[in-house]
């Protein structure tokens, strides 16, 4: 599900679930239990062809609204506590990051590409966005954070740098070797003086996360209704004639 290897100063977290890497929530707690137990940089990436490609839909529709609130839950824990973590953390983007795989991404200081696509599709299924994971977009993305949610396309690399949804694109016999080296560069740094900027840097983001710490009652609404139910169906039944 999730594996870990020690390189130096750095913790290289390699998600191998599935053949996607999809997101539900026994990965979701490996993820955070693994970033909140280093007390080094962390890089993240995927296996195969996919980095992840978001969450496990199948999930959703056989554990109804009981588990669909615990992978809400789940979802909101991981991004935050990989935004938040207090040494440097990197993405190492193998293939596809889409949806929340995408927002994993996203919420790491830095983010390097290979290949496959990548984009926000959540509004394609009808899912509203979590307002941990909107903040996350919105810092990450800035004035391009409407255009990426709302649009809900996918893109390939040169896309993604053009848009800052990745700093830097490599080949992908580099793409871990340069993430561990970046965060290796990171770390070198006074920890307590990262750690002070960029508690910093997220403080409106995190500002804006607590303001709703009592929980996204409409969100959970909108992931849980019929219609949402129903493009969920549509979609997995056209992944299953692709």
């Amino acid at each position: 599900m999730l594996t870990t290897e020690d390189r130096d100063d750095v913790a290289v977290l390699r998600i191998e679930h599935g053949r996607v890497g999809a997101l539900d929530v026994e990965l979701l707690d490996a993820l955070t239990e693994a970033v909140t137990a280093s007390d080094r940089a962390v890089v993240i990436t995927g296996s195969g062809s996919s980095f992840s490609a978001g969450v496990d839909l199948r999930r959703i529709l056989d554990g109804g609204r009981p588990y669909t609130e615990e992978l809400l839950a789940a979802l909101s824990r991981t991004f935050r506590v990989v935004f938040d973590h207090p040494r440097p953390t990197v993405a190492a983007v193998n293939g596809h990051a889409i949806a929340g795989g995408c927002v994993l991404a996203l919420a790491c200081d830095l983010r390097l590409m290979s290949g496959g696509r990548i984009g926000l599709t959540e509004l394609t299924v009808g899912v509203p966005f979590p307002t941990t994971a909107l903040e996350i977009v919105r810092h990450a993305l800035g004035s391009r954070a409407g255009q990426v949610l709302l649009g809900a396309r996918t893109g390939d690399r040169e896309r993604a740098l053009a848009l800052g949804m990745v700093d830097e694109l490599t080949e992908p016999g580099e793409l871990l070797p340069r993430a561990v080296a970046l965060a290796t560069e990171l770390a070198s740094r006074s920890p307590e003086s990262y750690r002070l900027a960029k508690s910093a840097l997220h403080r409106p983001a995190n500002a804006a996360i607590e303001a709703t710490a009592d929980g996204d009652a409409a969100v959970l609404a909108g992931w849980t209704s019929d219609d949402t139910r129903l493009r969920i169906e549509g979609a997995l039944a056209a992944l299953a004639r692709r």
